[in-house]
């Protein structure tokens, strides 16, 4: 941890708009029944008592972007031949990302080994990557279906975090835990954090105490991938499932994504999408067959990659950063810690 403040609560609008003037913030804002990160607004009322509905992933990673243009030109002087003339739509961001729970920051680190630092690198994802700074919150009063202690986390982990907030009495305690973090608290809004130090200790420590003890999950990643064809299995697991998709939509460490070509005339652009495992269009193939032809063989997907294939490509690292949102906004109740247990404890045959 590097260097620690403390910001009283009646200073926390200042210290938004100060940040404005230099960098676009998002923070968490009431949209009808829903909270989403949007441009600060010192005219609308920041969300921070309860978990965001959405996490903060299309700061990095929009549900939906322009990756080209494209325009099709005829040689004048050869009618009967033409050119293709690409233009690339870099992002140009300079973003913090204000009052997310450290869960939706740390979801980035699932992101990063995958379009950062595997074999191929994604321009647009590292583009956001490197201009974006995280203040997150850390969460004094867990929710029921929060479990990031199951995935080796914790309410107040920094990992993903640029500054920690910790609620304290009057106000928040600000721990730095990057470089871009320190840069963020050089402001004189903020003053000397240390006599804040212990009530800040106690309170990630009663956090941490409400979500009890942790299972176990070293096995489970095998103990999946030994249930690979056990499709009984994977039927009483979805029964429920409506493939609805919320799961994914509302989770801060899916990734999949659709690239289309929408066409105008002789320009268009090429956009990329978020997608959804759990629909029977994802996987299905132009000849019309589908690989994962039932809700059982995507479930299977789904949960086999959050706690089987990943761990085994990313040195045993769950992606799943224990936020609870596909269990709280799943219309059917499917939850996902109930799926794992039952792995773990399913026979081996």
């Amino acid at each position: 941890m590097g260097e620690m403040k403390f910001l009283s609560a009646d200073k926390l609008t200042q210290w938004l708009e100060e940040l404005s003037r230099t960098s676009t913030v998002l923070a968490p804002t009431q949209e009808d029944d829903a909270v989403v990160f949007r441009p600060y607004d010192p005219d609308r009322e920041l969300r921070l008592e309860r978990q965001p509905t959405m996490p903060p992933k299309e700061a990095l990673f929009p549900g939906s972007e322009t990756l080209l243009q494209y325009q099709y030109r005829k040689d004048p002087e050869n009618p009967g031949k033409q050119t293709v003339e690409v233009r690339e739509s870099q992002p140009a961001v300079n973003q913090v990302v204000f009052g997310a729970r450290p869960c939706g920051a740390r979801g980035f680190t699932i992101f990063d080994p995958v379009f950062e630092e595997g074999g191929y690198q994604d321009p647009y994802y590292q583009a956001r990557r490197q201009s974006t700074l995280f203040v997150t919150l850390a969460c004094s009063m867990p929710e029921n279906t929060c479990f990031c202690h199951w995935v080796g986390s914790s309410p107040s982990d920094p990992r993903g975090s640029d500054v920690l907030l910790t609620p304290v009495e009057s106000g928040y305690a600000l721990e730095a835990i990057t470089q871009g973090g320190e840069r963020l608290l050089a402001s004189e809004l903020l003053t000397d954090g240390e006599s804040v130090r212990e009530e800040m200790e106690e309170v990630k420590q009663a956090a941490r105490k409400e979500l009890g003890q942790a299972p176990d999950l070293s096995d489970v990643p095998q103990k999946l991938f030994d249930l690979f064809e056990d499709l009984d299995f994977w039927d009483r697991m979805s029964a429920k499932c409506i493939s609805c998709g919320a799961c994914t939509y509302l989770c801060p460490t899916c990734y999949c994504f659709t690239i289309t070509d929408e066409p105008k005339g002789a320009s268009g652009e090429r956009i990329r999408s978020w997608d959804n495992c759990m629909s029977y269009l994802f996987t299905l193939e132009g000849s019309g067959h589908n690989p994962r032809p039932t809700k059982a063989h995507r479930l299977r997907n789904r949960v086999g990659h959050k706690f089987s294939y990943y761990p085994r490509l990313h040195d045993q690292a769950f992606a799943c950063c224990g936020c609870g949102r596909c269990i709280k906004s799943c219309p059917v109740c499917v939850d996902i810690r109930e799926i794992i247990l039952s792995a773990k404890e399913h026979p081996h045959e």
